[in-house]
């Protein structure tokens, strides 16, 4: 871990915690890593899924109401 990295108290689910533990253990790697590596995952998917919405912002849009109608016009509902 490097040397800025900033403490914080997360508190887990007592089985979540139990696995993240087991999981630490047996990869070799610290609850730290696993948690930093997950929550950067996280937010890596977040930035992907703001890419695509900024990439498809000029598509028609679709109501619920128009894509249930579309459904049921096809034979889908």
């Amino acid at each position: 871990m490097s040397n800025l990295s900033k403490r914080s108290t997360v508190y887990f689910n007592e089985n979540i915690h139990q696995a993240l533990r087991m999981k630490a253990i047996t990869s070799h790697r610290s609850l730290s890593e696993l948690v930093n590596d997950a929550v950067t995952l996280m937010l890596a998917e977040d930035q992907q899924d703001l890419s695509a919405f900024e990439q498809r912002v000029s598509e028609p849009s679709l109501s619920y109401e128009a894509l249930l109608d579309d459904l049921k016009a096809h034979g889908k509902l």
